[in-house]
């Protein structure tokens, strides 16, 4: 199959994956946003239990980012929808996430790429972070204590969101792991904050704005140092 171009408009699309194709929404900023020059790929919560990139959690993330004038692609990992394949404990995902980082830096060449993920989307873009060097790594409840978390090579620019009532990711271990590592990151707690954000989204989307505005390539107008 021949991928398409990077769309000029927000919409869905297929990509030739490792194991057949695979579904991916390209979201633009809305007109009157600042465009950066930054794509970010956002992935999706566990695909044996439902997770796809539909789930709240990861359209508010995408929403998020393109406020701030990103373009996102969201897709769905093997299994999931009609994206080919079963599912691989994170392994094959993870090739399947290259596979579209791949098509991202094809068409977007000089443009930053930035990663994003949710839960077990957190996991597989944690693990991919080490081959695909983005720019900027967005952990929201990474599933520490869940998965084999050793070997994670983040970049420097690390924006990590936990919810301190998170019933499926025991929020002490993502902290303890936090603490045993030799990286730069930034942690937000939010308190009384499940693992899906149960009216907490909007407030998550605060979160990610306010945490990643420091490492946007062209600066917010309302993130500009004051006048002397």
């Amino acid at each position: 199959m021949h991928n398409p171009p990077f769309p000029q408009e927000s919409g869905a699309l297929t990509l030739d994956g490792p194991v057949g194709p695979l579904d991916v929404v390209v979201d633009l900023p809305e007109a009157g946003v600042a465009v950066q020059p930054v794509v970010a790929i956002v992935c999706h919560p566990l695909s044996t239990e439902g997770g796809s990139m539909h789930n709240k959690v990861v359209t508010m993330a995408a929403r998020s980012l393109r406020d701030l004038g990103i373009a996102t692609v969201r897709f769905n990992f093997r299994s999931v929808g009609d994206s080919a394949g079963t599912f691989d404990n994170g392994v094959g995902e993870q090739d399947d996430l290259k596979a579209v980082a791949a098509w991202v830096r094809a068409q977007r060449p000089g443009q930053d790429l930035w990663l994003a993920g949710f839960s077990f989307g957190a996991y597989v873009s944690l693990r991919a972070a080490g081959d695909l060097q983005p720019t900027t790594l967005i952990s929201i409840a990474p599933p520490a204590g869940r998965w084999d978390f050793e070997g994670m090579q983040p970049p420097a620019q690390w924006l990590v969101i936990q919810g301190e009532e998170d019933e499926i990711v025991d929020p002490q271990a993502v902290y303890d792991w936090l603490d045993g590592l030799d990286a730069p990151h930034e942690l937000v707690r939010m308190p009384d904050t499940s693992h899906f954000f149960h009216r907490k989204i909007v407030d998550l989307r605060g979160a990610l704005i306010h945490g990643v505005k420091q490492w946007l390539p062209v600066p917010a107008p309302d993130a500009a140092p004051d006048a002397a």
